[in-house]
């Protein structure tokens, strides 16, 4: 739906705005008696800093990529990042297993970016979702120690309220978008409103259960999904070409996610 969207940015701001005040509610009555605490703010303020870069350059990787580039690039390089980050940064360990994962999904990378022979907008895209790939990785490990330290509804209503408040400037910046967003895509804004928070407070828990680098991988089983809704959905050409590296990229996904 943002892929769809007359301004990418509008709509995501849009929806997880929206979302947020669904659960700030919520969220805040979920707070320890003392409020948050001081061992969780690091986190958290990191945590909106990274994801107002995030949903900038995925608006930006949306707006002139394709979807079925994209998209497989964006997740498949959080997973490969994600059990490096996981390793320096919370002494989770990494098997061989999991680094043949790595390798598969740069491979995919590799072969998705230069299949098709793509157009200009298609590599400007490329770059764009390179960026979003390092930046799931950093919320990611991110997050996954911030939840150790506060309830993921709490955490994820404020996290909300500080990216909508950090990304508000570069939406004020393009006069008129928000409501030309809204006239246009009103009812996909309110579904994605329900999908987008909603989908991150389930992966916020699962943090809590499991390892960062197999909770990321999980949630990119949907790779070789999204090139096919490129082709049926968005009527995007090359598909076939990228196919074979979406694979390669599930391929490792599947390895990370089943290393032990």
């Amino acid at each position: 739906m943002a892929k769809r969207a007359e301004d990418q940015l509008a709509f995501l701001w849009s929806s997880v705005s929206l979302a947020t005040l669904v659960f700030l509610p919520w969220g805040l009555r979920l707070l320890p008696a003392g409020g948050v605490p001081a061992a969780a703010w690091p986190f958290i303020v990191a945590t909106i800093v990274i994801h107002a870069v995030y949903f900038y350059a995925l608006s930006r990787a949306y707006a002139v990529g394709d979807y079925s580039l994209v998209y497989p690039v964006a997740r498949g390089l959080g997973v490969a990042v994600v059990p490096v980050l996981g390793v320096v940064a919370l002494g989770e360990d990494l098997s061989l297993l999991g680094g043949a994962g790595i390798a598969l999904v740069v491979a995919g990378i590799a072969a998705a970016s230069g299949a098709g022979r793509p157009g200009a907008r298609a590599r400007a895209g490329l770059g764009w979702a390179v960026a979003t790939g390092l930046t799931i990785a950093t919320y990611s490990v991110v997050d996954k120690a911030g939840v150790a330290r506060l309830h993921p509804l709490p955490y994820l209503g404020l996290l909300g309220v500080g990216m909508s408040l950090c990304l508000l400037p570069a939406l004020l910046a393009r006069p008129g978008a928000l409501r030309r967003e809204w006239r246009v895509n009103a009812r996909s804004i309110l579904a994605a409103s329900m999908l987008n928070l909603t989908s991150y407070l389930l992966v916020l828990f699962a943090f809590r259960l499991s390892k960062a680098s197999y909770v990321v991988a999980a949630r990119e089983l949907s790779i070789v999904l999204s090139v096919v809704i490129g082709r049926l959905w968005l009527g995007e050409t090359g598909w076939r070409a990228r196919l074979p590296g979406a694979a390669l990229i599930v391929a490792g996904v599947v390895c990370v996610a089943v290393a032990r």
